[in-house]
C-alpha cells in the first residue's frame, strides 16, 4: 500500500470501522439480481477520520491503491473489506466459496459527465463491492441504479452515495447498473473478488498507466 499522509483526527487501533453485524442482518435482495445494501456500513465514529485518510483524488476515474497517497485510517477501511472476517460473511450471504480468490481494490474521487454508462461488470468479477464515502448527496444525479435491462429507466433500485452506504452484488450477465450524470466530487471505494491472478495483474497495469497518463496530461480525460 502507499505510504500514509498526515491524519487532524485519530481512530484508536482497536477501533472497529465496519459494522458486519449490520452486515449479517440485512437481507439478501434477488430482483433483478443478487444484490445487498447496507447504509451506515462504516462506523459512525471512524467516518471522519477515514474521509480525513481518504485519498485527495481531483480527477475522474479508478486509482489503483498503489498510484495513491492516503491516512491510517482510511488504511484500515481497505484492510477490514480484505479481511477474512467480512469475507466469509460475504460468502454466507451470497452463498459462494471466494476461499484463495483474489481482490482488486480501486478508489474513486471524482466523477465526470461521461461516467455511469450502463455495464454488467467483467466476467472476471465474482463479487462487486461499492462503498460510497460522501457526507451528503443533493445531486439527483450520480445515484447508482441497479437495472432491469440496459435501460436507465427501468429501475430496479437506486444507491445514495452517501455516509458509508454499501452495495454488494453478484456479477451477471444481466446484472445492469449505471447513473444519470453527474460532475463534481463522488467518493467510493470499489473491491471486486475476481477469478484468478491474472486479472488483478491485468487491472493493476490498466490503472496504473490511466493514472501515470492523467498526470502527464490532466487535460485529457481517460476512461476509468
Amino acid at each position: 500500500m502507499s505510504q500514509p499522509q498526515l491524519q487532524t483526527k485519530a481512530l484508536p487501533e482497536d477501533a472497529p470501522v465496519l459494522d458486519i453485524a449490520k452486515f449479517k442482518a440485512t437481507p439478501l435482495q434477488t430482483d433483478p439480481y443478487d444484490y445487498i445494501m447496507v447504509p451506515g456500513f462504516v462506523v459512525k465514529e471512524a467516518f471522519d477520520p477515514i474521509i480525513q485518510d481518504y485519498p485527495a483524488i481531483t480527477k475522474g476515474g479508478s486509482f489503483a491503491l498503489g498510484s495513491l497517497t492516503y491516512g491510517p485510517a482510511f488504511s484500515k477501511l481497505v484492510e477490514a473489506l480484505e479481511s477474512e472476517e467480512f469475507r466469509k460473511a460475504v460468502e454466507e450471504k451470497f452463498s459462494v466459496d471466494l476461499t484463495g480468490k483474489p481482490t482488486i481494490v480501486t478508489v474513486r474521487g471524482y466523477c465526470r459527465r461521461k461516467d455511469g454508462k450502463i455495464h454488467t461488470d467483467t466476467e472476471s468479477k465474482i463479487i462487486s463491492l461499492l462503498l460510497y464515502m460522501n457526507p451528503s448527496w443533493e445531486s439527483q444525479g450520480g445515484r447508482l441504479r441497479l437495472l432491469r435491462s440496459n435501460k436507465i429507466d427501468d429501475v430496479a433500485a437506486e444507491v445514495p452515495p452517501t455516509a458509508g452506504t454499501l452495495l454488494v452484488f453478484r456479477r451477471s450477465d444481466h446484472s445492469w447498473h449505471g447513473h444519470t450524470s453527474h460532475e463534481g466530487m463522488r467518493k467510493v471505494v470499489q473491491l471486486n473478488w475476481v477469478t484468478d491472478k491474472k486479472f488483478v495483474e491485468y487491472n493493476e497495469k490498466r490503472h496504473g498507466w490511466s493514472s501515470f497518463f492523467k498526470r502527464l496530461n490532466p487535460f485529457e480525460k481517460y476512461e476509468g
